[in-house]
């Protein structure tokens, strides 16, 4: 059966037989002794008009009409229209009624006249009423009494004796989910074909005033003459050859197939594709052009569905970037459609080519890798990139403003699209909470590196700036079942790989560990859950981690998770609580996470190593710092920590040097020695004091020069300590906030140390969806020759945001749990050394590699 629908239904007609029946039956409907608005509501409001009189009003009078679904006439003695300004807190005035109205039919209730008296006249009202109607917004209710109303907002629903309201355009009174939209001299507000779901935003809709009265009798009127054929426009004459529509704000009337139709979620309408199209892009009719258009119509959205031949009308045009149509109206035909094939294709890597597929049904063909999972508990997100491999931070690749870098930037562009959930809706708000995430489920990961496999269409559009592939319906965690057009290969791993030798070392930064929470501290400020409950110290305090004991629990088990699973004997941390800030022990925080790891790895497994003896005058709240496996490692001698370069460190963690050696010890000598320095350098955030930290553009970031400058006197504190330890074997370790082909690394790299990380093939950081190191193990030339193996555990950069414990309960979809993945946001990276005189040089091609790559 065919089915059309508009902004502005046509009136009702065909009521002649039904008016006659209602003429012979002198009898009222009775009612009910009370009545609230519902489905089943006796009469309705079916049209509100509050622009007559107005220079370019469509009648003299503003209007209200009635209509009576049931079949029989209802009395309306006794009831009254009352009115409510937008922003008023009172029902200002009202209009009492008497008279019946007949089944089926309608009844006019006429107002106050406007200040233009040339605009033609209504029929004649039923009742004559004197009230002046704001088009804007406003709010008119019919009443079963004379009594005048006393509420406001959704309370006026609960009155007893209300049995219809409608509030329309700025209304802070209405029925259901929102107000019917607005309207102005020349527009009313009315039903679709008397719809009544008992929700003005969905009932009622805008368009030309129709005014009828008791008296109308259907089919008595001239019949109008048929309007001509609408010309039809192809799809692919709307969309055009080019990035903007060629027809833009000319109306056009087209036909095709729904192929992804979204009442919910806020896109609000529906994509529509030329009948049997898509399938081999080479049997393409239209190359270089779409046969696919987004039409915009939230109303349309909620009636057609995904298989529907459907004609539209409506003004062509971009919206940032989207070709669309803003539907006037829409007609499901009966005529039978070609259906639509889903077009089988590779990721278009040019502007163009993905043009000529906007809002197509694709096929995605080829292989395509998670790259960014960032927002994925938010806005319901993940970003991919077309290939077997994350985008990488051009930084990494080349070096800063060079070619390398500039072709990895535009490699970056151009194979990135997200995958999204049908909606604009943000799964982290409060209004949105409730409803259970899209792709996130905690049991099936969806991590940077990991493949997608398709197992549905989808939708190429283009919103919010960025290429995207869409679900046919809204995806949340309720209906991921059928509607759910992908799946993620699971990446984890429970354990890093093994690098062997006799004393294996790692870093890891443990994202702001604080065991000061902010509830023992004044003026903190907090991120808090879904409910309002603090999880996380946002500032106004010096605490930056957990906002209290449960969420401090909450991280330290994740943290312990992750370095007991690292089997690294000597762990460097780099982001722990400074606890002399908070008038403790300085070590205060360390023996806490000591403690916590031996309670779980059995008293005694796991020692720190205590600040040294000379601290520098001014520390940061965060520091360096080193744990150990008694039955692993031992340090020689105490730690040192560099305190003659306070300039270069102002605004960053002084590195802190410990020599350490295999447990026992293989002589007493220092054959078996190496120097393990931990660094945490300046971010890339707030500026530093230099000319040469404001980011100049060439990738690397604020603070370049701070960096440099930190570097430098890293290289000179760590040949003295060496000197003094009497070893060539160093390690520089931790999060130097410097990707591997920045100034900083070539610092360290020029002055004769390895960076390990690249011979891992794995990055330590997610940012932007693009994986890139900023963890860094360097080895001097005498510890490299000692090296067995070197792995980056991905349990974090590659993880969810979600699953961290900082987002505990943002959503009904509970993530966190107790394992070690994004127990931080930076991974840990594990070197072993065989420090045995005489070891064999460990991995001599991945080596010469990595020495190559960064020009050490």
């Amino acid at each position: 059966m065919t089915r059309t629908s508009s902004a502005r239904p046509p009136r009702r007609t065909g009521y002649a037989a039904v008016l006659a029946a209602t003429l012979a039956v002198p009898s009222v409907a009775a009612l009910p002794a009370a009545a609230v608005p519902s489905v089943d509501a006796p009469v309705l409001i079916d049209e509100v008009y509050g622009g007559g009189g107005n220079n370019g009003g469509a009648y003299d009078r503003d209007f209200v009409e009635l209509y009576n679904p049931g079949d029989e006439p209802v009395s309306l003695d006794g009831w009254s229209v009352q009115y409510g300004s937008a922003g008023g807190t009172t029902w200002s005035s009202q209009t009492d009624l008497t008279g019946e109205i007949p089944a089926g039919g309608s009844f006019l209730v006429a107002q106050a006249p406007g200040n233009d008296d040339s605009q033609p006249d209504l029929p004649t009202p039923d009742v004559e009423g004197g009230i002046f109607m704001s088009g804007s917004g406003a709010e008119v209710a019919l009443v079963r009494s004379t009594d005048r109303l006393d509420c406001t907002g959704s309370a006026c629903a609960e009155v007893a004796d209300l049995v219809d309201l409608v509030g329309w355009g700025s209304a802070n009174t209405f029925l259901g989910a929102g107000p019917a939209p607005g309207t102005s001299n020349a527009v009313s507000v009315a039903r679709v074909e008397h719809k009544n779901t008992v929700d003005n935003a969905a009932d009622f809709v805008t368009g030309e005033p129709t005014p009828q009265n008791s008296g109308t009798t259907p089919g008595t009127d001239p019949e109008p003459e048929p309007e001509p054929e609408p010309e039809l426009v192809p799809i692919a004459e709307i969309q055009g050859t080019g990035d903007s529509s060629p027809l833009d704000g000319q109306d056009v009337t087209t036909r095709g197939v729904v192929t992804a139709a979204y009442p919910t979620g806020g896109f609000d309408g529906f994509t529509l594709q030329t009948a049997g199209t898509g399938g081999d892009p080479a049997d393409d009719a239209t190359p270089g052009a779409s046969d696919a258009v987004f039409v915009y119509t939230r109303a349309g959205a909620q009636e057609v569905a995904v298989g529907d031949h459907v004609e539209v009308t409506g003004e062509a045009g971009d919206y940032y970037g989207l070709t669309q149509v803003s539907a006037e109206s829409w007609t499901v035909l009966d005529e039978a459609a070609a259906p639509v094939e889903p077009t089988v294709t590779g990721w278009p890597a040019t502007e163009p080519e993905r043009e000529a597929l906007e809002n197509m049904l694709l096929a995605p063909a080829g292989e395509f890798t998670v790259t960014d999972n960032y927002s994925t508990n938010s806005y319901g997100t993940v970003g991919l990139a077309a290939g077997d491999s994350p985008l990488v931070q051009p930084t990494s690749a080349g070096r800063p403003g060079s070619d390398e870098a500039a072709a990895q930037a535009a490699e970056n562009e151009a194979l990135a699209v997200q995958l999204d959930d049908g909606s604009s809706w943000n799964y982290g708000s409060s209004s949105r909470s409730s409803t259970p995430l899209p792709w996130l489920n905690g049991t099936d990961p969806v991590r940077v590196g990991a493949s997608v496999t398709f197992t549905g269409p989808v939708v190429l559009d283009y919103r919010y700036g960025a290429w995207s592939f869409q679900p046919q319906q809204q995806l949340t965690g309720e209906n991921a079942d059928g509607v759910q057009p992908a799946t993620f290969e699971n990446t984890r791993e429970s354990s890093p790989q093994d690098v062997g030798g006799d004393l294996q070392v790692a870093t890891f930064n443990v994202l702001n560990y604080f065991t000061t929470t902010g509830d023992q501290l004044d003026g903190c400020s907090y991120y808090t859950d879904r409910e309002g409950e603090p999880i996380s110290v946002r500032g106004g305090c010096l605490a930056r981690g957990a906002a209290d004991a449960e969420n401090l629990e909450r991280q330290e088990t994740k943290i312990v998770a992750a370095i007991s699973a690292l089997g690294a004997d000597v762990v460097a941390l780099e982001e722990i609580e400074n606890s002399a800030a908070f008038g403790k022990d300085r070590d205060q925080a360390l023996s806490d996470l000591v403690d916590a790891l031996n309670a779980v790895d059995g008293d005694d497994t796991w020692a720190f190593v205590p600040s040294p003896a000379e601290l520098p005058a001014d520390e940061d709240v965060i520091r360096n710092a080193f744990i150990y496996r008694t039955a692993g490692a031992e340090p020689v001698g105490e730690s040192r920590i560099l305190t003659d370069a306070p300039v270069a460190f102002q605004n960053a963690r002084e590195p802190l040097a410990q020599v350490f050696q295999p447990a026992g010890g293989k002589t007493a000598a220092a054959v078996d020695d190496v120097v393990v320095i931990t660094n945490h350098f300046k971010s890339k955030g707030s500026l530093g004091p230099w000319p040469g930290d404001v980011d100049s553009g060439d990738g690397q970031g604020n603070n370049n020069e701070s960096r440099v400058r930190q570097a430098t006197a890293l290289v000179e504190f760590a040949d003295e300590v060496a000197a003094d330890a009497r070893t060539d074997r160093v390690l520089l370790v931790g999060d130097f906030n410097a990707y591997e082909q920045e100034d900083p690394i070539m610092v360290l790299t020029e002055a004769g140390y390895t960076d390990l990380g690249p011979t891992t093939g794995e990055y330590t950081y997610n940012y932007g969806g693009q994986v890139g190191s900023l963890d860094h193990v360097l080895a001097s030339e005498g510890a490299l020759e000692d090296v067995t193996g070197a792995d980056i555990w991905n349990i974090n950069a590659y993880e969810p945001v979600a699953n961290e414990y900082t987002r505990y309960n943002d959503n009904v979809t509970l993530l966190y749990d107790e394992s070690p993945f994004r127990s931080s946001d930076h991974d840990p990276l594990l070197v072993g050394l065989d420090l045995v005189p005489g070891a064999p040089a460990w991995a001599e091609d991945r080596v010469a590699e990595a020495r190559g790559t960064h020009g050490g």
